[in-house]
Order: structure tokens, then sequence, then C-alpha cells
């Protein structure tokens, strides 16, 4: 299985310093990676790192490479609803890309 990991930077989750909540994403989604034996795709050779902090750059560089792609991992829905708030639209396309969403924490 292939997929694509995001992790928000700037959620602060369960009152934790936004370190904290940063490295409870990181490692909750890896232990869940490994788990599932989900292959973390990266799309940009440019990318800092193994998942995107940013919606809208995953969503440039979906458009752009056009990857078939089973899933994308995200800690919770809440790390990811002021995206889907403000931009209904675009959370609709990016999520089109993928065949499922696959939360750590419901």
């Amino acid at each position: 299985m292939q997929g694509i990991s995001f992790i928000n930077e700037r959620k602060r989750l369960h009152g934790l310093s936004s370190k904290e909540s940063i490295q409870l994403q990181k490692e909750i989604l890896f232990d869940l990676v490994e788990n599932k034996k989900i292959h973390l795709v990266k799309l940009n050779p440019y990318q800092l790192y193994d998942y995107y902090t940013i919606p809208h750059a995953l969503l440039y560089d979906l458009k752009l490479n056009k990857p078939n792609l089973d899933c994308l991992v995200i800690y919770s829905p809440e790390v990811i609803e002021e995206f889907i708030h403000l931009y209904p639209a675009r959370w609709i396309l990016l999520k089109s890309y993928f065949n499922e969403i696959i939360t750590a924490k419901p």
C-alpha cells in the first residue's frame, strides 16, 4: 500500500505545546504506517520531510505528479478541519487522489 502522511505543525493537541503536538503526531503516524505496512511516497524531491505539513503544497504536488496512491494518513480529523472548513472544494479535490483517508485517532 502506498500513501502520504500529513502532520499539522500549527495544531496544538490535548493541551500540548506545538513541539510536543508535532512529536505526538509523528510517533502515532509512523507506528500506524509501520503496522499497516504503508510505503510513504515522496512526490517532491526537494521536500524536507517524509510527510507534508501544508495541504496546499500537497495538493500542488498531487496535481503535478498525478500519482496512484492508496491512502492519506493523518492523526485525526481535527488536524485537517481548518483546511476543510476554509477550502472545501480543495479538500474534495485533494482527497480524490486517495482511495481512503486513514486516521490514527477517530
